[in-house]
């Protein structure tokens, strides 16, 4: 359990072959920008190609928001493990986005092999459903939002089932997928967020922003209630 005093410390990781023309920092650097806004958060931006594979400030972390595409097997057995350890026993955050769908931290964390039934990067609108309105990521979201060009990854969802199930997203096709999934795993947290994808500005979005801050709260066993500017930490051992 992390402590609920000082402003909670975001480890944002990426393989880094994100297009610059859209985010000349990476999406990595466009997701710790947004959380330096929400203010609240010590934010660090690393990459693969960092000493450590961009992991040497592990043990640092409250939360580790994971993007990878195309390099998922480049990151070593040592370090997927190091990941999984740090969520199962220390309670580390973790937040794989998008094609992070197939990285191995996040397969083992949960222990299911994950995927979608088929993906295409077509740029049509999605839309994105918040089915459970009182959970503390969907603060301040609207029931439903447009994000207008995105990647479509449809159902069914190789997942194991989210303990909790905050988004679901529908594409031009008529497909569905389950976009926001929470899990407890071991003393850590786990969200899944299906939106963004390299080639579009997806993290740029106010929705978007809005949801990575407050899953890295959630993540790092802390909310934040808007209304109220109210803090509050699960209890240790609460039922959930």
């Amino acid at each position: 359990m992390q402590s609920a005093s000082g402003p909670i410390k975001v480890l944002c990781w990426s393989e880094r072959t994100e297009p610059e023309t859209v985010y000349p920092q990476g999406i990595n650097g466009a997701i710790a920008e947004g959380l330096r806004d929400a203010g609240g958060f010590d934010v660090r931006a690393a990459n693969l190609a960092d000493e450590d594979q961009g992991l040497s400030d592990l043990d640092w972390a409250d939360v580790l928001v994971w993007f990878s595409h195309l390099k998922h097997r480049d990151v070593s057995d040592q370090n997927v493990h190091r990941v999984v350890d740090a969520v199962h026993q220390r309670g580390l955050g973790f937040i794989p986005i998008h094609s992070s769908l197939d990285s191995r931290p996040f397969h083992l964390v949960l222990g299911h092999r994950s995927g979608s039934a088929g993906w295409r990067e077509d740029g049509c609108p999605s839309v994105v459903s918040v089915v459970q309105p009182d959970h503390p990521i969907a603060q301040g979201i609207d029931r439903l939002f447009v994000i207008p060009m995105e990647e479509m990854y449809a159902e069914p969802f190789a997942i194991k089932p989210p303990d909790e199930l905050v988004f679901i997203s529908s594409f031009a096709g008529g497909e569905v997928l389950r976009s926001g999934c929470c899990w407890y795993a071991g003393k850590g947290r786990v969200f899944y967020f299906q939106p963004g994808h390299e080639t579009y500005p997806v993290y740029y979005q106010r929705e978007i922003k809005q949801i990575m801050a407050n899953a890295c709260r959630w993540a790092a066993a802390r909310s934040h209630d808007i209304g109220t500017g109210h803090w509050w930490k699960r209890a240790e051992g609460e039922a959930r």
